[in-house]
Order: C-alpha cells, then sequence, then structure tokens
C-alpha cells in the first residue's frame, strides 16, 4: 500500500480515542488521520478537527450540527462535516478509509462497527459490546468480506500477540491450546468488606487503581462486568468454550492476558497499563510501532501477585458465564441490562451492589421469555430494546 494509511476514529473524544490519535500523531509518515466522530461533544471535536485537520467529521447527535458547524467557522479547515447515524455509517465504510477504530461506548457502537466490517475494512474494535451482543453477525460479516479483525482490549490484544502468528479472529483456532486465562486488576474494590459495598459511591467506582478509563468501562472494571464481557468476547473472537477460559486476578495489571498450550507451556503479553500499547500493535499489525509507553525496568525488583476469582464478591463473572454457555440471545440481554444497571447506578438509583442481581433478574426473563435467537441486526437490536425495557422496569424492585 503506497502512502499513509487513512484512518478513521470513531468514538474520537472518549479515552481510546484520544489514545489512538496519541499514537497516530507519532507517526505521520504510516498513518494519516482521515475522519472523525464524536457522540454530541462538540468542542472536543472541534479541538481535534483543529489538531488533525481531517477529510470528514461526523457528530452523531444531529442536534448539535449548528453547533458544531458554528463552533468550526472561520477555522479555515476543509474538513466537511456531517451529523446523525447514517453518516456515521457511511463515514465507518468509506471507500478511502483503511483502518477504523471503533471506540464508541456501548451498543451504540454495532451498526458502525458492522458497516466498517461489511466494507472489508481493517477493523479495530475496542468496544466490547457490539461482539457481545452480536458476535456471530460480526465474524461471519468479516469472514464474508475479508475484513481484519483486531482486538484493542488489553486482555485480547495480549492473548491475541500470545498466539501463533497465522491467528486471526473469527478463523479456527490453532490446535495446542488448553486455555485462555484473562487477568483482571480487581478493580478498587477488591478488598472492600462486602458489608461495605451497599455504600459505594460513583466517585469511589470510577477510581480504577491502575488504568485511566472512561465512567462507564470504570464502573464495570469495579463490578467485574468487564471481566465479564471479555469472557463472551474472547468465544466470540477465538472459537474457544467457555471452559477453556480462566479469569485470574493480578492487581498490579502488568501481566494482560496469557495463552496454555497442551504442551504445558504458557506465553504472557507484559506491559505497563496504558492504552496505547494495545492500540499500536493493532495500527502497526503486523509491524511494530513506538506507542509512546515506556517499557517496563526489568531491573527494578518487583513481584507479581495472583489470586482466585473472588465469586462472592464479584458474581458478575458467573453470571456472564451462564450467560455464554446459554447461547442465544442471552450474551445480548447481559449486555443491554447491565448498561442500564451502570447508567442507574451512575445517577443514583441504583445500588453498586445490585448492579450484577439486576443483570440476574433480566436473564432470568429472558430464559423464560419466547424471544427467539437473532442473528440479523434487527433481530439484535431488537432484543437490546426488549432486555432495555425489562431492566429499567426491574429497577424499582431492586433500587
Amino acid at each position: 500500500m503506497s502512502g499513509p494509511q487513512k484512518l478513521v476514529v470513531l468514538g474520537a473524544t472518549g479515552s481510546v480515542g484520544r489514545s489512538t490519535l496519541d499514537v497516530a500523531a507519532r507517526h505521520p509518515e504510516q498513518i494519516q488521520v482521515w475522519g472523525l466522530s464524536a457522540h454530541r461533544d462538540v468542542e472536543g471535536l472541534a479541538q481535534l478537527c483543529e489538531t488533525f485537520r481531517p477529510a470528514h467529521a461526523v457528530i452523531a447527535d444531529a442536534t448539535q450540527f449548528a453547533a458544531l458547524r458554528s463552533r468550526l467557522q472561520g477555522a479555515n479547515l476543509a474538513t466537511q462535516l456531517h451529523a446523525g447515524s447514517e453518516a456515521l455509517d457511511t463515514l465507518a465504510s468509506a471507500p478511502e478509509a483503511t483502518q477504523v477504530m471503533a471506540a464508541i461506548a456501548g451498543a451504540a457502537g454495532l451498526a458502525s462497527t458492522l458497516a466498517a466490517l461489511k466494507a472489508g475494512k481493517r477493523v479495530l474494535i475496542a468496544n466490547k459490546e457490539p461482539l457481545v451482543m452480536a458476535g456471530r453477525l460480526m465474524m461471519a460479516t468479516a469472514a464474508q468480506s475479508g475484513a481484519i479483525v483486531l482486538p484493542i482490549d488489553s486482555e485480547h490484544n495480549a492473548i491475541f500477540q500470545c498466539l501463533p502468528a497465522s491467528t486471526r479472529c473469527g478463523g479456527p483456532l490453532s490446535r495446542g491450546i488448553a486455555r485462555l486465562i484473562l487477568t483482571a486488576s480487581g478493580g478498587p474494590f477488591r478488598e472492600t468488606p462486602l458489608s461495605q459495598l451497599a455504600s459505594v459511591t460513583p466517585e469511589q467506582a470510577v477510581r480504577h487503581p491502575n488504568w485511566s478509563m472512561g465512567r462507564k468501562i470504570s464502573v464495570d472494571s469495579a463490578t467485574m462486568m468487564n471481566k465479564g464481557l471479555e469472557l463472551i468476547e474472547a468465544a466470540v473472537l477465538y472459537g474457544v468454550r467457555e471452559s477453556q477460559i480462566e479469569v485470574v486476578i493480578h492487581p498490579e495489571s502488568i501481566i494482560h492476558s496469557m495463552v496454555e498450550y497442551d504442551d504445558g507451556s504458557t506465553l504472557a503479553q507484559l506491559g505497563n497499563p496504558d492504552m496505547r500499547v494495545p492500540i499500536a500493535h493493532a495500527l502497526a499489525w503486523p509491524g511494530r510501532w513506538a506507542s509512546g509507553v515506556k517499557g517496563l525496568d526489568w531491573s527494578a525488583a518487583r513481584r507479581f501477585h495472583f489470586e482466585p476469582l473472588d465469586v462472592q464478591r464479584f458474581p458478575a463473572v458467573r453470571i456472564a458465564r451462564e450467560a455464554l454457555s446459554a447461547g442465544g440471545i442471552a450474551p445480548n440481554v447481559f449486555n443491554a441490562a447491565n448498561e442500564v444497571a451502570v447508567a442507574a447506578f451512575l445517577d443514583g438509583k441504583l445500588r453498586f451492589d445490585r448492579i450484577a442481581a439486576l443483570v440476574e433478574t433480566v436473564l432470568a426473563q429472558a430464559a423464560s421469555s419466547r424471544l427467539a435467537d437473532a442473528d440479523e441486526l434487527e433481530a439484535i437490536l431488537a432484543v437490546d430494546g426488549w432486555a432495555r425495557r425489562a431492566a429499567t422496569a426491574a429497577l424499582q424492585s431492586l433500587a
């Protein structure tokens, strides 16, 4: 491919989006920032447009388009401005784009990620929720179009790096692999007395000890829902059974995940906890670029700690395993109910220790419903909508 690759960053104003742009700015000869999107952060998107001067920018919330246009008036940019979900899908699938960073948080990122996959792009997937909601559809779409899927989650990127070089996400997993081992920091409440979890505030929950992340994913880390989502995501990306995925607590967040082989060998990927590391890996793959993150200092004495998962403290992982084993619509319902629960917690409408209970309640309702399994986008979104309504209705009894 001649010239720099043209990069689209969906969710550019979020933490992953900004980290992606930080890495891209270090390699202007290899990467051109061609398109940017934000949901409704007019000022953030405008500043990024002034810095990177992309060909296109999309504000997904169409009610903010006039504000964006006014903000950039007189900025002397050639950037074309667009608004709405259809414009987001068009940006993700534009013929000129060669790489697409899918970093829109939650289910909102599903349609645009799918559009990029249909167009056969090289898609860097940071938003785990679409893979949980519609994993089979996304992997089938990638296989049909020839799209390349590269995981950005630090755990799944670590697994990708530890697998044989010929491995492709969505393809058959190489023989000889016994287990995938996902590490988890344990979040801010790993040692908090269980009796105190009921009084956890949103401000406490978003204060992760190792990672700098958005509010939703920080809460997911505190409840370990993120590890439940990652467990389902691993099964989708690598075609493994639920029984082949283990979760262990590793408080230092230096070993990001491991792959155990049948011969007894275990390969691990290590690095400082900074999302620019997996982002740089995916942008450069199969090569390697500088990420701006320092390597580990191996001359300094250090210890790595591992602990078994406390299922009483973190029931979310058990619930995720049950959803994965149930299959069908269950992973989609798991994700939707969790999004409602986290939003309610952040709004002060649900106790922290009842987030998992709300998800489990909605999954039980789904199991007794007549909802059919879904592999088409409209049907997947219909199940998502049902689960959100069910979760909202269940809030009153659990608040």
